[in-house]
């Protein structure tokens, strides 16, 4: 018994099973629902947005970072920086920040000549070690006075 070419072709389906796709699409639908708020929580950075910012007095319990220009830490507990080395700076962090309950600011200032990626991985050290709100210390913008003489 042989087929006929009319009877081979109905029985190949041409229609595209979207099924699959569907089932793709709502894994990643799902995968953005869970992960999008994770991204708008993330750290976050104070950084200063006037050319003349507010003068204000240093407490004696702030918490400050220093990064010179050699890309070197300097951590300042009120009592004057001192130098800590990069494998240290971690866990002196977490000590400092595990026992605060007020507030976990950290106060970074950094050489304006260093790359970017050594402030990078200070906050990201600071954030680990629990640390809320980064705070920049930066100096004000000198601007040149004439004086105006009589006339």
């Amino acid at each position: 018994m042989a087929l006929s070419a009319t009877s081979a072709r109905a029985a190949v389906k041409a229609d595209i099973n979207v099924t699959p796709l569907i089932d793709v699409m709502l894994v990643l639908l799902i995968i953005f629902m869970i992960v999008t708020p994770l991204i708008a929580a993330g750290f976050q950075a104070t950084i200063p947005r006037s050319q003349n910012p507010e003068n204000r007095p240093e407490g004696s319990d702030e918490v400050k970072l220093g990064i010179d220009k050699d890309g070197k830490f300097w951590l300042d507990l009120g009592s004057g920086p001192h130098q800590i080395p990069d494998d240290q700076l971690p866990q002196r962090l977490q000590t400092i920040y595990e026992t605060r309950t007020q507030d976990k600011i950290l106060f970074l200032k950094a050489d304006q000549n260093i790359e970017f990626g050594r402030v990078q991985q200070a906050i990201e050290m600071a954030r680990s070690a629990g640390v809320r709100v980064v705070g920049a210390i930066t100096e004000q913008k000198q601007t040149l006075t004439k004086k105006k003489e009589g006339g």
